[in-house]
């Protein structure tokens, strides 16, 4: 992908002043961070990390009330009464943030800083997926009202061969004592750096300047910092977004498929939907297993894995004549993807389900998904991820996926570094 973006725009990354956790006040780092909101599972995970730590972060990306506008408002007062306390305290200077993932083979570094939304930001920062505006709505809502980016995007760009610019400010942070080191549930090490000389600062800011970035996670996040910015009669805090960038030439993500709980229609039902439409055919589990059949079967078209009563179905080899009445013109690329079928032939013409959280659940883990499938007597729909290249070129073309088609990772910790806006 061409990473390169008009003459004078490109990503603008600044310092800011980081508000993080005071270690002696809370239990432990690990015990007070979360995956990012979307991907908590719900209740359960809620459930673990709130009784993980009285101030673990999940209080404030997903607190707990009884409406939209008293859940906000909670969480304003919560992160208020953190920093009176001391619990989160800003750093004293403004800073890039080098940020490491290690553990389980893996190994991601990258910089956290404040992104400039530009004019031009849709030519600079490449969106792949749909967003729902509800979502939005609920994302801004939380941080009006703290007053806070609470957790960063994550973008991904192509860098250069050579050891300089931002890459080399990268890994000279590493070589310094970090300032913060924790390891999470999941086993992986979390390492961060604060990049505070001016003329680092700079030598990065100019290699990226150039450049675009593919958000591989964040997109309701990305929409509400440019909605926010637009409700702005002025210049200020509200310009910039807190954001991870990772240069992928170096540090490769991983994409996953994001599954679909279908929390009222039966298994039962979802087949006999299917019949004369798709091809279904019971499997072997156990799950790993199943998901192998998939994965074959999707080497040779549209395969989704239903799960659920017990049992695991691959359902594929779609009626093209079906395919043909139920999916909108578009690029060939695009009209294959398995979330184009799910969406546009499955849910919204065999199934006949609105996509809204009544009947439909995203959920990033398989496990999850079919246990959560078991328990309600719902449809788990398993998928299989997309290459990042079919994701990178389809964002080039400026044609989004639909909702929820993919899963970057490793995902930032959320809890290591947040942006108070006014106090950069």
């Amino acid at each position: 992908m061409d990473t390169s973006g008009d003459a004078g725009e490109g990503l603008r990354l600044s310092p800011f002043r980081g508000l993080r956790y005071v270690p002696e006040r809370v239990g432990s780092l690990a015990a007070v961070t979360s995956p990012p909101y979307d991907v908590v599972v719900r209740p359960d995970g809620l459930h673990h990390l709130e009784s993980a730590d009285p101030h673990n972060i999940v209080r404030l990306i997903l607190p707990q009330d009884g409406s939209p506008a008293a859940r906000n408002q909670q969480a304003a007062r919560t992160l208020d009464t953190w920093i009176a306390e001391g619990v989160l305290a800003p750093d004293p200077v403004p800073a890039l943030y080098v940020y490491e993932q290690r553990g389980n083979g893996l190994l991601q570094r990258g910089l956290i800083g404040a992104l400039r939304l530009s004019p031009a930001a849709d030519r600079v920062v490449l969106p792949h997926e749909e967003v729902m505006d509800d979502v939005v709505a609920d994302r801004a809502d939380l941080m009006r009202a703290t007053g806070a980016h609470l957790e960063p995007l994550l973008l991904t760009y192509v860098g250069d061969a050579a050891d300089s610019g931002a890459a080399a400010v990268v890994e000279r942070a590493v070589q310094r004592p970090a300032l913060l080191t924790t390891t999470t549930e999941d086993g992986l090490r979390h390492r961060l750096w604060a990049v505070t000389d001016p003329a680092e600062q700079a030598e990065a800011a100019a290699d990226l300047a150039p450049r675009q970035a593919l958000i591989a996670d964040g997109h309701h996040r990305w929409a509400t910092y440019l909605r926010l910015q637009r409700e702005q009669n002025s210049p200020g805090p509200w310009d910039s977004g807190l954001v991870y960038l990772v240069d992928t030439a170096r540090y490769p993500l991983q994409v996953r498929a994001i599954h679909r709980l279908l929390r009222r229609l039966s298994p039962a039902d979802a087949v006999a939907a299917l019949d004369g439409r798709f091809r279904v055919r019971t499997v072997a589990g156990p799950l790993h297993r199943a998901l192998g059949s998939l994965a074959a079967a999707s080497e040779e078209g549209n395969a989704f894995l239903l799960a659920g009563g017990g049992a695991y179905r691959l359902v594929d080899r779609a009626d093209p004549a079906l395919l043909a009445r139920t999916v909108p013109a578009g690029p060939e690329t695009w009209r294959t993807l398995d979330a184009t079928v799910l969406h546009a032939t499955l849910l919204d013409r065999v199934w006949r389900l609105p996509d809204t959280a009544e009947e439909i659940a995203y959920l990033h883990d398989a496990v999850a998904a079919v246990d959560q499938a078991e328990r309600s007597g719902g449809t788990a729909v398993l998928m299989h991820p997309v290459r990042e290249s079919v994701v990178r070129d389809l964002a080039r073309q400026g044609v989004t996926m639909p909702r929820k088609s993919t899963s970057f990772g490793p995902k930032p910790a959320t809890g290591l570094v947040l942006r108070r806006l006014g106090t950069d």
